[in-house]
């Protein structure tokens, strides 16, 4: 397509939270159109971060949402070739970027992570991303680091 953008889908909010953000979650997390079962994995992992933190305050909800807002990373590299040569250049992540990358991010650690069912797994990488520890969390500081070694380049950006 060269000239029109595509138009952005209208993405219906979940029918327990009513939140817009759960569905795109659960749409990232579905495998062969089971949107259902993947609902059913988010909501039992959900339920698996309230029993497994008791003492906390905060909903699961928004638990899941400091967890989600804990691996979003601000910066990432992209490359770019100039005189020949290809340089890692640091550049500023869009919203909807960031927010995809973290989502992507939480679900593809802890479909790796060990544990009996995705909602177990999934309830545990919440509670790692929400005490700034796990894999996704590494990931994030590791797209930071790499962002800011190569700061140099950053007169390159596009």
């Amino acid at each position: 397509m060269r000239k029109a953008t595509p138009k952005k889908r209208i993405i219906l909010p979940d029918p327990k939270f009513g939140e817009v953000m759960v569905t795109k979650f659960v749409n990232h997390l579905m495998y062969e159109s089971k949107k259902s079962t993947a609902f059913t994995i988010f909501y039992e992992a959900l339920e698996g971060v309230k029993a497994k933190m008791p003492n906390e305050d905060k909903s699961a909800l928004e638990i899941w949402k400091k967890a989600l807002e804990n691996i979003t990373p601000q910066v990432e590299v992209k490359s770019r070739r100039i005189g020949g040569a290809t340089f890692q250049v640091p550049t500023e992540i869009r919203p909807d970027r960031k927010e995809s990358i973290s989502m992507k991010n939480m679900i593809l650690f802890s479909r790796k992570r060990g544990g009996k069912t995705m909602a177990d797994k999934l309830a545990a990488e919440i509670v790692d991303a929400f005490n700034m520890q796990g894999a996704a969390f590494k990931r994030k500081e590791d797209m930071h680091r790499m962002a800011e070694a190569n700061r140099a380049f950053a007169h390159f950006r596009f």
